[in-house]
């Protein structure tokens, strides 16, 4: 017998808060987000491929929904290793983003919708979402998935070029090799942008202990010109269409084996800083110590 709605609730609510203390979110919004919306109404039907890392995929049970309220990645297309994220790195990544109420949010990379919801929730009916996805197939689903969110738009489409009204945060939800100019161009004064920057090995490596040796994100904020820039997380994410340069990606491996970025401070947009200020330094852009 499947779990009632009403015990759903009661697990959702759970859920919330164990996936909240993970990296220490104290932010109520967020955990209040994440116990609102409901998981099952975006993955389709069960049983649903539990992501395992270095084991690939398992099944759940069966198809009651209580199998999604854990900190585990869903597959959403498993035979390509896409997944629907950690929910508790992305209530992490979302309270470093800060969404608040009447904000527009961009999220590039919005699969499924889930983090779209969740988006749309934390920036309330005065707020706006606009969710883009590369992939036509997924932006079907997403857009059919978040129909009861009157503050979403999904747009179909390469999420380093799809136009977009000014941002107060951009939540990119794939690893890049640089930031896209219209993601620092479309950034609203005092602005956030969530950054997975990752070189070619982040996705495909077997090890994902290190992570932090492939994979980093960084918040970004426009403060008039200036871009101050601080790491916040190791990461593994799967690429983002449009934004896998060689040049940048060379460049970030080799700031990766000598070190995590944990120093940066800042964003330039170009590469005039000298050598030995930079943790990654690649053609007209790089991220800076000071």
């Amino acid at each position: 017998m499947k779990t009632s709605a009403e015990d759903l609730d009661v697990v959702r609510r759970a859920y919330a808060k164990q996936i909240s203390s993970v990296f220490g979110v104290t932010d109520k919004r967020v955990e209040d987000a994440f116990s609102a919306v409901r998981r099952e109404d975006f993955l389709g039907p069960g049983p649903w491929q539990i992501f395992r890392f270095r084991q690939n995929y398992d099944p759940t049970p069966d198809d009651d929904p209580v199998y999604l309220y854990t900190d585990d990645l869903v597959g959403i297309v498993p035979e390509r290793h896409v997944n629907n994220g950690q929910p508790s790195l992305h209530a992490f990544l979302l309270s470093q983003a800060s969404p608040q109420p009447g904000d527009h949010i961009v999220h590039v990379g919005a699969g499924v919708g889930y983090y779209s919801a969740i988006m749309a929730h934390l920036v309330g009916p005065s707020g706006k979402v606009t969710a883009i996805e590369y992939d036509p197939g997924l932006a079907d689903r997403a857009a059919k998935n978040l129909e009861p969110f009157d503050n979403v738009t999904v747009v179909q489409g390469d999420g380093s070029t799809a136009p977009f009204e000014p941002a107060d945060a951009i939540y990119v939800n794939a690893g890049a090799t640089r930031p896209a100019e219209t993601w620092l161009d479309g950034l609203k004064e005092g602005g956030r942008l969530v950054l997975p920057l990752t070189t070619d090995k982040s996705f495909t490596q077997a090890d994902f202990s290190n992570m932090h040796l492939s994979g980093a994100v960084f918040l970004v904020t426009r403060s008039g010109d200036d871009l101050p820039a601080r790491f916040i997380s190791p990461v593994a994410i799967f690429p983002c269409e449009g934004m896998r340069d060689a040049e940048s990606e060379k460049a970030l491996a080799a700031a990766f084996q000598n070190g995590d970025g944990r120093k940066v401070a800042r964003l330039v947009r170009s590469n005039d800083v000298p050598p030995e200020q930079c943790w990654v330094r690649a053609p007209g852009w790089c991220l800076t110590y000071e």
